[in-house]
């Protein structure tokens, strides 16, 4: 039998206790103002006491993570301001460079940026944003402060496509910084690109070349200028019985590294830059009818 007392007993309660607090909410907005301040205080300190502490606390830790989340959003601002002034100096002090070393090179060179096209079939080739109204031709030497990076190979009106040390065309006539060795440079490819070389071949067998000697373009076929840095020797290749040797050459250059160029006029052919690096290679040495390096600007 289902209790109904019990029910009813219940239901009764729960009027009583509805009622009880209608009855008390009228008082409270009929009633004067300290009343309900005074019946507000003693319900904040008591029943719902936890609920208050509970939203007090969901308060701050939200905060808290606001505050975290804004810290981070600006370390990571601050981050990137940095990072990008940090290239920006980079940049600027390769570009300060460059002007430096087009001063000193004088009129025969103007500067150009390097563009590099991208694909797997151009590897070794980059673009110039100079041409044949600015006097480049095809053969004109790709300088920048470390030394040389290329030759061009095809003209256009106001571009120019080259081709760097590391394509398998590549060749320079090359000489020790002092004179006494001279040889032919040429691409020696590595496991990936970062490990491409240079070797030196057709070096005398009886010359002792050293390591970390200054390879420099000795000027002969009248194509680079003399006295361009080409890299230092690292070991020596190997040797033709008592007839050539050969030297591996770590590259003054690399390619993947160059934003911004010199590239060569009409005239380099016969130049000598050889006071533009400080090389020490004696005048005794130099092919007939070189003339000597262009005055240094002031």
């Amino acid at each position: 039998m289902p209790d109904l007392s019990g029910t009813r007993r219940r239901r009764r309660r729960d009027v009583v206790v509805a009622f009880g607090v209608l009855l008390v909410a009228f008082v409270l907005l009929l009633g004067p103002m300290q009343w309900s301040r005074t019946v507000r205080q003693f319900l904040r300190t008591t029943v719902l006491w936890p609920l208050t502490s509970l939203n007090s606390w969901m308060t701050t830790r939200r905060a808290e993570r606001d505050d975290l989340r804004e810290v981070r959003a600006q370390r990571d601002s601050l981050a990137a301001v940095l990072a990008a002034q940090a290239v920006l100096g980079e940049e600027n002090a390769r570009l300060r460079a460059l002007l430096s070393l087009s001063q000193r090179a004088g009129s025969q060179f103007r500067p150009a940026q390097l563009l590099r096209l991208g694909s797997d079939a151009a590897e070794g080739t980059f673009l110039i944003d100079a041409g044949a109204e600015q006097g480049v031709v095809v053969g004109s030497p790709v300088l920048t402060v470390g030394g040389l990076v290329g030759v061009v190979r095809e003209v256009y009106r106001r571009s120019a496509q080259a081709i760097d040390w590391t394509h398998q065309e590549f060749r320079v006539s090359a000489m020790t910084a002092d004179g006494q060795v001279y040889g032919i440079v040429e691409p020696r490819r590595g496991a990936f690109r970062e490990a491409d070389l240079l070797v030196m071949t057709g070096a005398p067998f009886h010359s002792d070349v050293r390591p970390c000697s200054r390879i420099v373009t000795s000027g002969r076929g009248a194509v680079f200028p003399r006295g361009v840095p080409i890299g230092q020797v690292q070991t020596i290749a190997d040797a033709d019985t008592g007839w050539r040797k050969s030297y591996v050459v770590r590259p003054s250059v690399r390619p993947e590294e160059a934003t911004h160029v010199l590239v060569g006029l009409s005239t380099t052919g016969t130049v000598d830059l050889s006071e533009v690096w400080d090389i020490s290679a004696s005048r005794e040495t130099r092919p007939a009818g070189n003339p000597p390096a262009p005055a240094r600007s002031p």
